[in-house]
């Protein structure tokens, strides 16, 4: 038996991590709904997955988000509403993919920095430029309106590398104990 048998198989192991990242974002969406960290999201799928995994991961948090808030929440249906979720969406995709670069390009702990930060500032950048382009005012983006959104995505950002790496310890464990138990 190698060791790479005694753990979940990679598929198996994507998929918790898909479904926990899902989770994950389903919770939050009942606290924060308009304020899900999409961002930090963002940056943990880029960090942790293959680029096309790590976009779809992103939009999949963006959809049951974009549910729980029409099926729960009861988001109005209106016309500014169904454009502001799309236009999330899109957002998300921009942000995750900005980290993705900045991840492919540093490694290690200052890429990680630097996908989280690009990821912040690509869906912040775009939020303003949409709500400035749409005309409703952007009086609320004001330096403690942005820092407490900084904050709640760093949060989400840190908790989720943590479940990561909470899994992989958990997985190596499995497969160290797989590994001293096999007969010579």
């Amino acid at each position: 038996m190698s060791i790479m048998s005694a753990t979940l198989p990679t598929t198996n192991r994507r998929a918790l991590w898909a479904a926990t990242f899902i989770a994950a974002s389903v919770i939050l969406s009942f606290g924060w709904s308009c304020a899900l960290p999409l961002a930090g999201f963002a940056a943990v799928a880029a960090l942790t997955s293959a680029r096309r995994e790590a976009l779809l991961l992103t939009g999949v948090v963006w959809f049951a988000n974009q549910a729980v808030g029409f099926l729960f929440l009861h988001y109005p249906t209106d016309a500014m509403t169904l454009f502001w979720g799309g236009a999330l969406g899109v957002i998300a995709l921009l942000s995750c993919e900005s980290a993705g670069l900045l991840a492919r390009r540093f490694p290690g702990f200052a890429g990680a920095l630097a996908a989280f930060l690009a990821a912040f500032v690509v869906y912040e950048s775009l939020i303003l430029a949409v709500t400035a382009a749409t005309g409703p005012g952007v009086d609320h983006f004001t330096a403690p309106v942005v820092t407490r959104l900084f904050l709640i995505n760093l949060g989400a950002f840190v908790a989720l590398l943590m479940l990561k790496a909470a899994g992989a310890a958990v997985a190596n464990r499995d497969a160290t104990k797989a590994f001293a138990s096999r007969p010579i």
